[in-house]
């Protein structure tokens, strides 16, 4: 058991209601808070986000998204 965590969905059950930073397939990177998942990754975010080279590219809001075109679900790191 590291860090508390005994199941990968562990994780993301923790994050939930937190930011988010969620890479996808497309190369596209979100953020947003994450709302809800499923057993298969699919997941809700609002506030939802896109990111570019460091900056919002786009506000999108409640989204879904489908666990098969993200590549890393990750708790948002706060700025400094």
């Amino acid at each position: 058991m590291a860090n508390g965590f005994e199941r990968p969905l562990d994780l993301l059950n923790s994050a939930r209601g937190k930011e988010v930073i969620v890479q996808l397939k497309n190369e596209k990177q979100l953020t947003g808070i994450l709302l809800a998942f499923d057993i298969h990754i699919n997941i809700v975010l609002d506030n939802a986000k896109e990111i570019k080279d460091g900056e919002v590219k786009r506000s999108i809001g409640l989204t879904f998204l489908r666990g098969d075109t993200i590549i890393f679900i990750s708790p948002s790191v706060p700025s400094k």
